[in-house]
C-alpha cells in the first residue's frame, strides 16, 4: 500500500470532484508547479490509488428511472457456481455493480432500468435463471440521500 501525504490526498480529493481537472489547475489548486504535480498523479496511477477515470452520469437522465438493490443467494459456494453466477451477472447491462458480501446473502447488485415492466422482466426471465441462484430479495430506491461514488477518506477536501 503507498503512503498518501496531504498532497497526494489533496490530489485525489480535487480529482474526485472534477476529473477533468486540468494539471496546471490542479497543481495550483495542492500548491505544486505542474511538472511535479503531474509526477504525483503519475505516481497514484501507477499505484492504482486512482484506477480510473469516468464521468457519473445521472441514471434518470439516461432513461434509467427505477434503480434497485437486489440481495442475492445461491445454492452453493463452489467455485464452478460462483464463477458462472458471476460472468452472466458481467454480461447483463442492467447490473451496474455487483458486490460478493458477507451475512444472509452472497451477492449485493446494484441494477438500473427504465421502469418496473423492466426490472421484473430482467428479474424473472435473466437474474432467476442465472447459474446457482437459489433466492432474490429487491428493495427499490425511492430517493437518493447521499450518492457519493467518488470518495476520498475524511479530511481531504482541496
Amino acid at each position: 500500500m503507498i503512503e498518501l501525504d496531504g498532497i497526494d490526498r489533496r490530489i485525489v480529493a480535487a480529482l474526485q470532484a472534477e476529473g477533468r481537472l486540468p494539471i496546471v489547475d490542479l497543481a495550483d489548486r495542492v500548491g505544486l508547479s505542474p511538472t511535479p504535480c503531474q509526477r504525483r498523479v503519475k505516481r497514484l496511477e501507477e499505484a492504482g490509488v486512482i484506477s480510473r477515470y469516468a464521468a457519473l452520469i445521472s441514471p434518470g437522465a439516461l432513461g434509467l428511472g427505477l434503480q434497485a438493490l437486489v440481495q442475492v443467494t445461491l445454492d452453493d459456494h463452489s467455485e464452478k457456481t460462483v464463477e458462472a453466477f458471476e460472468a452472466a451477472i458481467r454480461a447483463r447491462a442492467e447490473v451496474v455493480a455487483c458486490y460478493a458480501v458477507t451475512g444472509d446473502m452472497d451477492f449485493l447488485l446494484i441494477v438500473q432500468t427504465p421502469d418496473l415492466a423492466a426490472f421484473s422482466d430482467f428479474a424473472l426471465k435473466a437474474l432467476l435463471r442465472m447459474p446457482g441462484v437459489r433466492g432474490t430479495r429487491s428493495s427499490f430506491i425511492m430517493q437518493a440521500v447521499k450518492s457519493d461514488l467518488a470518495w476520498a477518506p475524511a479530511g481531504t477536501a482541496p
